[in-house]
């Protein structure tokens, strides 16, 4: 099995709009800027927090090039490519110009409803037909179905290109199965950003944030201080976010950490419907832990 080379603090970049809902690519650059230098260790791009189910294909294409000429060399890139449908992702695999990027990020294939044999069977297909590595994707709280401990670790020991997991399930003993199991060279990350120091102290090798958007440099430092194994020091950094992190998840994601980082000037506080930017008390809670951190 290759080697993931994505290990530490990847970030789920947004997509900012304008006030006429446009995507605006000089505040993007301002993002990835401002994750880059501060200590991210990957982007993952058309993730969920980039709110990709509202975007178009057109829209998608030129998000993937943005980010390729601004970032690629940078540091790696995972971009995501999922969905319920097996046979359009293996065409998009096949069509589109993956270059510049190092893994795709793939979700379990949401509403469908497929059983563990129908996840496994996907996957394996969407692995033999991918010119790049592939990092699974659970989220049940999204998809509406678990991929079990079971499928993971089949997929991880039989299909050959699939190299990891983001792991958002919320499920300790599930994960902790994953991390005792798993084959060498495996990786698991996990997709809660409350839940990166435990999951880290019991063997994780990072994280996909999407607090690293906000605070890359803060949060980079606790998972590479928890890589180092010094989780004395990291433990510090996980209790000074612990209630911002459930404030940026309060109405939902991405609205939360779009809040913050308007705040910050780094983007319009602009949201695609149907999502909309959160409601004015969790405005007001959000804004005043910024203040308690600044």
């Amino acid at each position: 099995m290759a080697h993931l080379n994505i290990l530490g603090m990847g970030v789920a970049l947004v997509t900012p709009f304008t006030s006429n809902k446009e995507i605006d690519f000089p505040a993007l650059e301002r993002v990835i800027d401002h994750v880059v230098d501060n200590g991210a260790d990957f982007l993952v791009v058309l993730g969920t927090t980039g709110e990709t189910p509202a975007l178009s294909e057109e829209e998608k294409k030129k998000i993937k090039d943005f980010v390729k000429e601004k970032a690629s060399g940078r540091l790696p890139l995972v971009i995501g490519v999922g969905g319920n449908n097996t046979a359009e992702i293996i065409r998009q695999l096949k069509e589109e110009d993956l270059s510049g990027y190092s893994a795709i990020l793939s979700v379990v294939p949401p509403y469908n409803k497929p059983s563990q044999e129908g996840i496994f069977q996907h996957f394996k297909a969407i692995a033999e037909a991918s010119p790049l590595p592939v990092v699974l994707y659970n989220v049940p709280g999204r998809t509406g179905v678990n991929m079990t401990a079971d499928t993971t670790l089949r997929l991880a020991k039989e299909v050959s290109g699939i190299i990891g997991i983001k792991e958002a399930s919320g499920d300790i003993h599930q994960i902790q199965r994953l991390l005792r199991e798993k084959p060498e060279g495996f990786t698991v990350l996990s997709g809660d950003d409350g839940m990166t120091y435990p999951l880290m102290a019991l063997g994780a090798q990072g994280v996909i944030s999407v607090l690293g958007n906000a605070y890359p440099k803060e949060f980079a430092e606790m998972v590479h201080l928890c890589l180092e194994g010094n989780y004395i020091e990291a433990v510090d950094v996980h209790f000074k976010f612990r209630d911002m992190i459930r404030l940026l998840f309060a109405d939902g994601n991405p609205a939360g950490v779009k809040c913050v980082m308007h705040d910050m000037g780094l983007i319009e506080n602009e949201l695609r419907l149907p999502l909309v930017p959160v409601g004015n008390s969790t405005a007001v809670d959000i804004l005043n832990w910024v203040n308690k951190l600044k």
